[in-house]
């Protein structure tokens, strides 16, 4: 191998070096693609919508695996705290392997019940422009649920669509230190390979 072409094989492996490095800084501290896979955040989500996810928004970690894991890792510093209403992406506590994503209802301290599909906090009914109901029948579980107290550090989960949503109503709140990020931008959206759903594309979440 010449000269010239040993140099130029250190550049390329340097710059795919410096590209791994960037995506590991990116992917373990930044932001994370996301795909909608169910209906479960209808109309507000839409299966096919692909995210970007917020890594720092509530909290910066160190990874706590090589599958860049940023859950449960050391906390360096927060960045804020989740509020109502904010969409977030959290490991499903039933099977950790899974990420979920729902909307944050109930916030740590707070009382959370449901009668007959109205949410009230603290006693005081929860104003949802965004929920979709689907079903007009009653679930004893779905539809009416509580008084439950939300523990410190741990929110309690809804989708929007309310009737066709697994969420905090059967397997519980989730913790803080569960949440991988919320959600920030719409970058893709699709129903199938020709129906490309431009007006979505650049939808920002606040």
């Amino acid at each position: 191998m010449t000269h010239k072409s040993m140099k130029s094989f250190r550049d390329t492996l340097e710059a795919v070096a410096i590209a791994l490095l960037l995506a590991f800084v990116i992917r373990a501290f930044i932001v994370q693609a996301f795909k909608i896979p169910s209906g479960s955040m209808l109309e507000t989500l839409q299966i096919g919508d692909h995210l970007l996810v917020s890594k720092f928004a509530y909290d910066v970690r160190l990874p706590s695996n090589v599958f860049l894991d940023t859950t449960d890792g050391k906390v360096l510093y927060k960045t804020g705290d989740p509020e109502r209403g904010d969409i977030i992406v959290f490991k499903f506590p039933e099977d950790e392997s899974k990420d979920f994503i729902k909307r944050v209802i109930g916030l740590p301290g707070e009382t959370i019940e449901i009668k007959n599909k109205v949410v009230y906090i603290d006693g005081t009914p929860l104003d949802e422009p965004y929920v979709m109901h689907t079903k007009a029948e009653m679930n004893p579980i779905r539809d009416n649920f509580g008084p439950y107290t939300v523990p410190e550090d741990e929110f309690f989960m809804m989708g929007d669509n309310r009737e066709g949503s697994y969420d905090s109503r059967w397997w519980g709140p989730v913790k803080r230190q569960k949440i991988v990020g919320k959600a920030l931008i719409i970058y893709w959206s699709w129903g199938s390979v020709t129906d490309i759903r431009f007006g979505r594309i650049g939808k920002i979440f606040n």
